[in-house]
């Protein structure tokens, strides 16, 4: 019986990794966008925390401050890998919802 039970566990891990692969690749194709400066630094980002691309408002750009548009793109390039990282989260908690997982097991 506990060989039994050990067979259908390794199966049901199989089954979610495969699930798990799944959902990663859909999440590569989902974006999230953030912007940073209201709206003067913009970035889409994929599931997979790739910036897909980052749009710069020409006014923005000023060489005498460069400072303020560095911390303008890091923002929002922070900003858009923290919304594709809730979006992994998000997918996970549908994929795992009913298993009875302790909530950070995946």
């Amino acid at each position: 019986m506990a060989k039994n039970m050990l067979s259908n566990l390794m199966k049901q891990a199989q089954q979610m990794q495969e699930r798990v692969k799944q959902l990663q690749e859909e999440a590569a194709g989902q974006t999230v966008e953030a912007s940073s400066g209201g709206g003067m630094v913009t970035v889409v980002a994929n599931g997979r925390q790739e910036v897909l691309s980052i749009t710069i408002d020409p006014s923005v750009v000023d060489p005498s401050d460069i400072e303020m548009l560095q911390d303008l793109v890091a923002a929002a390039v922070n900003e858009a890998v923290r919304k594709s990282q809730d979006l992994m989260k998000d997918e996970m908690s549908k994929l795992t919802a009913g298993m009875g997982l302790p909530p950070g097991l995946l």
